[in-house]
């Protein structure tokens, strides 16, 4: 008795595979196939699994999947396929993926509600109109990123979903505010609204997400300033702030942040000096500060330092830090357009990895 099925194929899926009404697993990941999902799939009562990523395939996915009362897990991703989404197609699945095809139109209402649903992923498709409101009490991985989405982020539906550790919703057309209701997600780790036109401050409510190791935010029309209770989230590795219109001074809590290795607060209008602080963070690799408003002398810079450090376009002024010359292993530095007197500093010549 045939249950499961992974062979390499460079054809279209054959017409056989709908005579083995047993099979629980179809993978047909990887290969080079052509055509379309077979619009009787639905015949594989007993499926299970359906992984087809990787494959070239075309065409539309077809309505027939929902008669797989059993199917728990479809994967279409990295193909080709068209049009819309078959509402209901959540109806008994835990895992959705069909990222990065050329599917459009609005996500159906019912897509995320199934109380079964964990994991969706509609990532790098042209679907439009607004994010579902309902969504499953199980789901812990959700990214819609690079669609044409617009509306504002439902904000009742997250203290619904006590388990999601994933959100990405970058690089849309969304609006309007940053829901607090996220403070309700305490497991997540990755929260990523980039690309947007949200506006408004940081809810300070955010630093309620201790857990959270990649907050992303960038390139907004966020304002106000920078919460103190940013600094509460310690495991934090990558903090993206840059291209908003953020204001206020850099808050000295988030030198804290012991775990960050990317900095990223250029392009808005912050203004002060840099807390001294700074050189407590001794993982950062990367501190991107241009284009701000941002004066006084550089401090000590943290010798961890690896990627970049760029300052320029803002006001500072004094001499460099004495520690420059221990930034051995710096590749990028940019220091210009500021208000640095004299001469070029012999520390620099100690920066042996500057690319």
């Amino acid at each position: 008795m045939l249950c499961f099925l992974s062979i390499t194929l460079v054809e279209k899926i054959p017409d056989e595979l709908l005579s083995y009404e047993n099979l629980t697993k179809v993978d047909f990941r990887e290969n080079l196939l052509s055509g379309s999902i077979p619009s009787n799939i639905g015949k594989l009562s007993n499926l299970e699994s359906l992984v087809l990523s990787s494959t070239n395939l075309t065409g539309e996915i077809p309505a027939s999947l929902l008669n797989l009362t059993k199917l728990s897990r479809f994967a279409a991703n990295q193909n080709n396929f068209i049009g819309l989404v078959p509402p209901g197609i959540t109806n008994h699945l835990t895992s959705l993926d069909v990222s990065i095809n050329k599917l459009s139109g609005p996500i159906p209402e019912d897509l995320l509600s199934p109380s079964q649903l964990q994991v969706v992923d509609l990532s790098n498709n042209m679907f439009n109109g607004s994010v579902p409101t309902n969504f499953s009490p199980k789901l812990f991985r959700l990214r819609f990123r690079s669609n044409h989405l617009s509306g504002n982020i439902p904000s009742g539906s997250f203290a619904a979903i006590p388990n999601l550790k994933y959100l990405e919703l970058d690089n849309n057309d969304l609006t309007r505010l940053i829901p607090v209701e996220l403070e309700s997600c305490r497991k997540m780790t990755m929260l990523n609204l980039a690309q947007n036109h949200l506006t408004g401050v940081l809810p300070p409510l955010l630093g309620n997400i201790t857990n959270l190791q990649v907050l992303r935010l960038q390139m907004n029309k966020l304002n106000g300033a920078i919460p103190i209770e940013i600094g509460q989230l310690h495991k934090l590795s990558i903090l993206n702030l840059s291209w908003n219109s953020l204001g206020g001074s850099i808050p000295f809590e988030i030198t804290k942040l012991s775990n960050i290795t990317f900095l990223n607060l250029q392009t808005n209008n912050l203004s002060g000096s840099i807390p001294t602080s700074i050189d407590n963070l001794k993982f950062l690799f990367e501190l991107q500060l241009r284009e701000n408003k941002l004066s006084g002398v550089i401090p000590s810079m943290p010798g961890s330092l690896q990627v970049s450090l760029n300052l320029s376009s803002n006001h500072f002024s004094g001499n460099t830090p004495n520690n420059f010359g221990n930034l051995d292993s710096l590749q990028v530095l940019d220091l210009s357009n500021n208000k640095f007197p004299g001469p070029i500093p012999n520390q620099l010549t100690g920066m042996s990895a500057l690319t």
